[in-house]
């Protein structure tokens, strides 16, 4: 019988077949019985008989299953409510009625990943606001201190973190760098935020917050999540400069008095690594000259490539250091180097987070007076569909 399920021709010849070995078994009824004539009543009673099983046939083989199907393709192309098309017919009609409920199971996938993706989209804005937030948003006022920095992560969700926080006689500053970007670095980047913050209030020493901030960390993240990290310790009183570097990138210092920019290793091991960081960092004192500036960066400004695939290196953001500061204030400095770094790169995709801290000694206890609200946070280059209609039905239609 299948053969015949298969085909709607098959089934309508095997209907068309019987009604025809019912009219030849008439016949012959009539043949054997030497009825030579029919009576014009039977024949028009045939007729009708006949037109009546045609029609029969027609009505529910044909007309009423490509009318049920129809009807849903019309629902659905015009976004009304439409029904699953329950069928177990092999032939043609059924083999539409399967791709039916194909194309609107697909769809109803679709509209279900869509729905899912806007509430990601949705809570990924929050989490990127809340992450803006974490970060400072205005230059601070340090005595002795001229500071400016920049920051902009790769995607909406960054690894890279910089504050700037004052404890009683110290200012900590400190640029970190957690691996890879996104979510999971912008979580490992809020428990380290969180943690200085918490450490800073207890330890006068910056060696201590980070022995502790790496302490509580490992037990936290995944063996394959660390961040690197540089902080410095500004003394007021003392208006001294001290530095503790966890694997972090190098600390580039200018020397007013030389010219020159002199590139220091900053040591450690990267935060979340070992359990304890206590014997492999320490705490380096710094001396600095009036106009002596510290650069701090992350490795997204000299590894960032241009469109030949040239690395922007350690070397030529020495160069550019060299060049602005002695012409420019921290935030001069940050500004031109920022528009060397986006000159080289050109429109280069930005790979990884990138942040660049400028900080000038000024001399005992001067204090820049930054202007009212002045941002941060944003880096400056130096240049200047609803398918809701078609979300899952549970009603069906049987043909």
């Amino acid at each position: 019988m299948k053969f015949f399920e298969k085909s709607l021709l098959r089934r309508v010849f095997v209907y068309f077949f019987l009604f025809a070995v019912l009219i030849t078994v008439t016949a012959f009824y009539f043949y054997s019985t030497n009825q030579k004539t029919i009576s014009l009543n039977i024949f028009i009673g045939s007729l009708f008989v006949f037109l009546f099983y045609f029609l029969l046939v027609y009505f529910y083989e044909i007309f009423y299953p490509f009318r049920v199907i129809l009807q849903q393709i019309k629902n659905l192309l015009t976004g009304k409510k439409y029904s699953k098309i329950y069928t177990k017919r092999i032939d043609e009609i059924g083999t539409v009625a399967h791709f039916f409920n194909e194309v609107t199971k697909n769809l109803e996938k679709i509209s279900t990943q869509l729905k899912e993706g806007r509430r990601m989209l949705g809570e990924l804005e929050i989490a990127a606001q809340i992450q803006k937030e974490i970060l400072p948003t205005e230059t601070p006022n340090i005595p002795g201190l001229d500071i400016v920095a920049k920051t902009r992560p790769a995607v909406e969700l960054g690894g890279d973190n910089f504050d700037f926080i004052t404890e009683k006689n110290n200012t900590y500053i400190y640029v970190g760098d957690v691996t890879g970007h996104g979510v999971p670095a912008a979580l490992v980047m809020t428990i380290v935020h969180t943690l200085i913050h918490t450490f800073i209030e207890i330890y006068d020493k910056a060696f201590d917050v980070v022995v502790q901030t790496n302490r509580r960390l490992k037990t936290r993240i995944k063996s394959t999540m660390f961040m690197t990290m540089l902080m410095l310790r500004w003394n007021h009183v003392e208006q001294k400069m001290s530095y503790v570097g966890a694997g972090h990138e190098h600390l580039l210092i200018y020397r007013a008095g030389k010219g020159q920019c002199e590139v220091h290793m900053t040591g450690g091991i990267a935060l979340g690594m070992v359990a304890d960081n206590s014997k492999l960092i320490k705490e380096i004192d710094l001396p600095l000259e009036k106009d002596d500036v510290i650069v701090l960066y992350t490795d997204g400004i000299v590894e960032a490539r241009n469109m030949a695939g040239e690395m922007y290196t350690l070397d030529r953001l020495k160069k550019a250091v060299e060049l602005y500061a002695p012409q420019y204030s921290a935030d001069g400095i940050v500004y031109h180097v920022a528009g060397d770094f986006s000159r080289f790169v050109e429109q280069h995709v930005q790979e990884d987070d990138i942040t660049l801290i400028a900080i000038r000694y000024i001399g005992p206890n001067a204090q820049v007076q930054h202007s009212s609200g002045q941002k941060l946070t944003t880096w400056t280059d130096g240049n200047e569909a609803e398918n809701g209609n078609n979300e899952a039905k549970s009603s069906t239609v049987e043909i």
